[in-house]
């Protein structure tokens, strides 16, 4: 009687039945598994070329803000083909994932050429993204990218210009903040002293600091006013002090050294009581080379320092608390004083069907100078109606970036943006991703960055410069319901951060025409409204969820 035992099978024989079974489906595959097996080489060409990408991208973005049309048209080429080579690699990590290796034989053949299919599709866009990095790269050359620099013919005129020849009767809250600075300034010490006005911008300090040396500059023997900005010329600023100074003609001396001029200033200054104000130092290494200049010889002389940066503020004065005046926001009255003398010329002229609407649009304004008389000037040139001045107040946003009239507000609050290194640049737009208004808890703004505040609010007008400047460089798109995201599906760019709330129309219904706009996301932060299917976000790395009535 014979036994039908079943055959044993060995460790060493299944993995020589894979090898073979394995060998026969490469014979079979031919070409194609070539291709396949190049993948990992390919990958390593598209994380070395996105590396090269952002390195370029970077370079460009921390030079001045208005780009060349060809450079522009590269730079937001490259940006969004990077994105699709980052998505790319994930794929690859994801489909290149080690197999279960506690599946067995049949199971492991099974989940290869499951997976085979999908794995030639990524080395397929793997090819295709390299033959458009080396398009890229060609273009790159042929117009000379890297050579481009911002064209030194046109030069605007400096938006502090009109705050320094400002009459003092047409300003409003100046008193106060005067008198404060003047009791600073203005004790008996004989030794140099050193006061910083800080602020944002658009706050004032500069018209401040005028009306300040306007009244003490007669109990000077010698006098100046001069604008440091950005990225100065350190031979050029000296020499312009010189000439302010009535020293020189900088043209002449325009060759020589600035520690030459530094020695040709204190050398004129150290005799003399001198009143010099520094307006508009964005950094502790430029004020170092100035402050060079002023000789410490007991004479009772002062220096104003005007600054955005609270600690270029400390450096000037040594870190003296006393030396150092934080310019506040105009309270709502003087704000509204403001306003209505610049729309009517008087606070009392004012419509009354216009009160509400003014009071809507002065909470925009947050108490900012420069936002209250931009605002004013645009009103002034529309109809005096009620349903004119809603527009204006629920168009702001849109206003900013399009609006001659607000343009001179923008390029100030963009000078701030434009100071930012970098990674401190994605930093600040990530606050795009919150409705105004919005207390942004850092809890919640942890996940994009590292706050050290409890939590903080995004001023309107600032807010609407970094939408604008999301938009531009495609770092977050917002809608404000589903109903918008057909809007976000249709863009030229792919949304690589989405941020949706419903704000203005909560409870808006989900529309299933968004699912592929979705499936691009990589940083997902929803207010009030219902949540989609997370199936649908194929790249998603991170979502916020704030105040979430309902979820499908």
């Amino acid at each position: 009687m014979s036994s039908s035992k079943k055959p044993t099978v060995t460790l060493a024989s299944q993995m020589a039945g894979e090898i073979v079974t394995i060998g026969k489906l490469k014979a079979l595959m031919g070409d194609e598994y070539g291709k396949f097996t190049g993948v990992r080489k390919q990958a390593s060409f598209l994380e070395k070329e996105l590396s090269a990408m952002n390195a370029a991208l970077q370079k460009l973005e921390l030079m001045d803000d208005e780009l060349d049309p060809t450079v522009k048209d590269w730079v937001d080429h490259v940006r969004d083909m990077s994105y699709d080579m980052e998505n790319c690699i994930d794929d690859f990590v994801h489909q290149f994932r080690a197999d279960d290796a506690k599946a067995g034989f049949i199971e492991k053949i099974t989940q290869f050429i499951k997976k085979f299919r999908q794995r030639l599709r990524i080395a397929d866009r793997m090819e295709e993204l390299k033959t458009l990095a080396l398009e890229a790269n060609d273009r790159r050359e042929r117009y000379k990218i890297d050579d481009w620099k911002p064209a030194s013919g046109h030069v605007p005129v400096d938006p502090r210009l009109r705050a320094v020849y400002q009459e003092a009767d047409t300003l409003v809250g100046i008193d106060g903040p005067r008198e404060e600075v003047v009791t600073r300034l203005m004790d008996t010490r004989k030794k140099l002293k050193v006061v910083s006005i800080v602020g944002l911008g658009g706050l004032g300090k500069t018209t401040l600091a005028k009306q300040v040396y306007d009244k003490i500059d007669s109990q000077f023997d010698c006098k100046a006013f001069f604008s440091v900005s950005q990225r100065p010329d350190m031979s050029e600023l000296l020499n312009n002090l010189q000439y302010k100074l009535g020293m020189n003609d900088p043209v002449s001396s325009h060759a020589r050294k600035v520690d030459d001029i530094i020695k040709e200033l204190r050398e004129h200054l150290k005799e003399k009581r001198y009143l010099i104000v520094v307006d508009d130092v964005w950094d502790e290494s430029a004020w170092n080379i100035i402050k060079c200049a002023f000789p410490e010889e007991g004479n009772g002389s002062r220096v104003i320092v005007t600054t955005r940066v609270e600690g270029v503020a400390g450096a000037a004065c040594q870190n003296d608390c006393e030396g150092i005046y934080k310019l506040k926001p105009l309270n709502e009255q003087n704000s509204r004083m403001l306003l209505l003398n610049r729309i009517f010329g008087s606070e009392h002229d004012c419509p009354f069907q216009l009160e509400e609407v003014v009071a809507e649009i002065l909470k925009k304004c947050h108490g900012l100078p420069l936002a209250v008389i931009t605002i004013a000037s645009l009103l002034a040139s529309e109809e005096r109606s009620r349903k004119s001045w809603e527009s204006i107040r629920d168009s702001l946003g849109t206003q900013l970036a399009t609006n001659p009239t607000l343009e001179e507000m923008k390029s100030i609050l963009n000078l701030s943006y434009m100071h930012l290194p970098a990674h401190l640049r994605a930093c600040f737009l990530y606050l795009g991703m919150f409705p105004e208004d919005f207390e942004i808890l850092t809890g919640d703004l942890v996940r994009q960055w590292i706050a050290e505040v409890v939590s903080c609010r995004v001023h309107d007008m600032m807010l609407d410069l970094i939408l604008s400047r999301c938009d531009e460089d495609n770092f977050v798109s917002v809608g404000y319901n589903y109903n918008d995201m057909a809007r976000l599906h249709c863009n030229k760019y792919k949304v690589r951060r989405l941020s949706l709330s419903s704000v203005a129309s909560r409870g808006a219904t989900y529309a299933p025409t968004i699912d592929i706009c979705l499936s691009q996301v990589r940083s997902f932060t929803l207010f009030w409204t219902r949540l989609p299917s997370l199936l649908l976000f194929k790249y998603l790395h991170l979502t916020s969820l704030l105040l979430v009535n309902y979820f499908c």
